[in-house]
């Protein structure tokens, strides 16, 4: 789907009760409540400000001003709240009503595909450490308001942490101003050592990405908030944060197999016989 467009919304709109000015049975408090809990945006923002300002007609302002990955998510929650309704007998609805909300919860999940960073679940902390989650977090919320060139900054952060957990699982040495190429150098090095890459071009890959990585401290330091800098643009940013995001997820591929055989192990030991 490239479009959120008249009869996708259409559906929507009959599926919420929307040609009254309401959405469901929200109040006006209540709406703006359940917004920001669940995706962390005021709806009553002026950008959102439709037509008469009705509840309906910010939501159809939302449409008209987000991208689809984040209309998605939004009409997401609103199906989970319709459903939650329905649940407690607290709305009348039919076979018709079920179909309906059949066909949405089938267009929220091709809008949620449009997400401009295609691997950004990749972007997950590796260590338990706090200030690790608040990092991610950080950047998916820049991702999910469409301004990646705000979180490079983060994502270079995010990166460095990532890359020395891999380094502290396989024993590699590094100390506090090993740069970021470096770190990666070291990572790869040990796992081509260990048998992990298979193939020359995968090789290859992964070598090239050290030269990105090094560029990256660059953009990091004269191209990102990290410092006073003109920011780099949106499509550049985009293309940084899905190249890093491609890498680490296939790094999962090489480490998750480990951890699973590790926890195999533990629990062996654990068998009472």
């Amino acid at each position: 789907m490239s479009k959120f467009g008249f009869i996708e919304k259409s559906k929507f709109e009959k599926l919420f009760g929307m040609s009254s000015g309401y959405v469901l049975d929200f109040s006006d408090r209540t709406f703006q409540k359940f917004i920001v809990e669940a995706i962390r945006i005021d709806i009553y923002d002026e950008k959102y400000n439709h037509g008469s300002g009705s509840k309906a007609n910010r939501l159809r302002g939302y449409w008209l001003t987000e991208s689809n990955y984040n209309i998605g998510k939004l009409l997401e929650k609103l199906l989970e709240y319709w459903i939650h309704k329905v649940q407690m007998k607290e709305l009348d609805y039919g076979r018709s009503d079920e179909l309906l909300y059949e066909e949405c919860s089938k267009i929220t999940q091709l809008l949620k595909t449009e997400n401009p960073v295609k691997n950004l679940d990749a972007l997950t902390p590796n260590s338990d450490e706090k200030d690790f989650t608040v990092l991610a977090e950080a950047i998916r919320v820049s991702i999910e308001k469409n301004e990646p060139e705000n979180a490079l900054d983060r994502l270079h952060t995010f990166t460095i942490k990532y890359i020395r957990q891999l380094c502290d699982n396989h024993e590699i040495n590094y100390d506090k101003e090993t740069p970021l190429h470096s770190l990666f150098g070291g990572y790869i090095k040990s796992i081509d050592k260990k048998g992990l890459i298979e193939s020359e071009m995968t090789r290859r890959i992964l070598k090239s990405s050290i030269s990105v990585l090094e560029a990256f401290n660059d953009v990091r330091n004269n191209s990102s908030f990290a410092h006073d800098n003109p920011i780099l643009n949106y499509n550049e940013s985009i293309l940084i944060f899905n190249d890093i995001s491609n890498v680490i997820r296939f790094l999962e591929t090489i480490e998750k197999p480990k951890v699973k055989e590790k926890e195999v192990d533990e629990n062996w030991d654990e068998l009472p016989f």
